[in-house]
């Protein structure tokens, strides 16, 4: 199918793994998310999925009551989302979601990065159409027809299922999360799951080789030492 399990899980990885100041942005989408949809994870299912996200980064307690204490006040700050595109090093697309209370000081900082490291910070749209927004679980398992199986019964519209060394990875459109998680859970029980994500997965792959690797290994940890930035996707694989 063009994109396997381990470059999926390597590109998600190093893009986790940079992350600076990781509290204090779990903490911002955790308030953001709460104060536009509800503090109760139960009636709101995006908050339910980050504080979920949260603890399997290690977030900890105190940090994720600390957001929808603050969440439940009159006020606060008021953040909205904004989304960069552009090209980075050897010409990969790259996606780069930021929460922000200044946009003046985030485009500044965003496009400082950019312009340190061989890329170009294209219009809104240059890229995101070549991104699909979907949720994707990977686990061990041998029968990929019975898991087919399963998500049919739950009618999940399945966008792909793979079985590649004995991990089964299916990729649903986001808004299919829920009842994708349902339906395995429901029949495999309680799955150990090596990815549980809603991210935006690329149409296509671009390889980059030689020192556009590690220009786009500095772009990445510039990004992420952003403090509005919350989000970097890209198609790059890095030989």
């Amino acid at each position: 199918m063009g994109r396997t399990f381990e470059n999926r899980k390597a590109a998600m990885a190093k893009t986790a793994g940079m992350k600076t100041k990781i509290y204090s942005k779990f903490g911002k989408e955790i308030y953001v998310c709460a104060k536009g949809g509800g503090v109760d994870p139960a009636a709101n299912l995006s908050l339910r999925r980050l504080i979920e996200k949260a603890k399997r980064s290690q977030v900890p307690g105190h940090v994720i009551e600390k957001a929808l204490d603050k969440a439940k006040g009159v006020g606060g700050e008021v953040y909205t989302t904004v989304r960069y595109e552009g090209f980075g090093p050897g010409n990969c697309m790259v996606l780069v979601d930021c929460l922000t209370d200044n946009n003046n000081r985030t485009i500044g900082d965003v496009r400082t990065c950019f312009n340190k490291c061989k890329a170009k910070l294209g219009a809104p749209g240059a890229v995101g159409h070549l991104f699909d927004h979907r949720a994707i679980f990977a686990f061990k398992h041998s029968d990929e027809d019975a898991v087919l199986e399963a998500l049919m019964n739950h009618d999940v519209d399945v966008a792909e299922i793979e079985n590649e060394d004995g991990i089964i990875t299916v990729i649903a459109p986001h808004t299919e999360f829920y009842k994708a998680k349902t339906a395995l859970t429901e029949a495999f029980g309680d799955i150990n799951m090596e990815m549980e994500e809603i991210s935006f997965v690329p149409q296509t792959h671009a390889e980059i080789s030689g020192e556009d690797v590690q220009m786009m290994e500095k772009f990445i940890d510039m990004l992420n030492d952003c403090d509005d930035v919350q989000e970097v996707y890209h198609n790059a694989i890095m030989n």
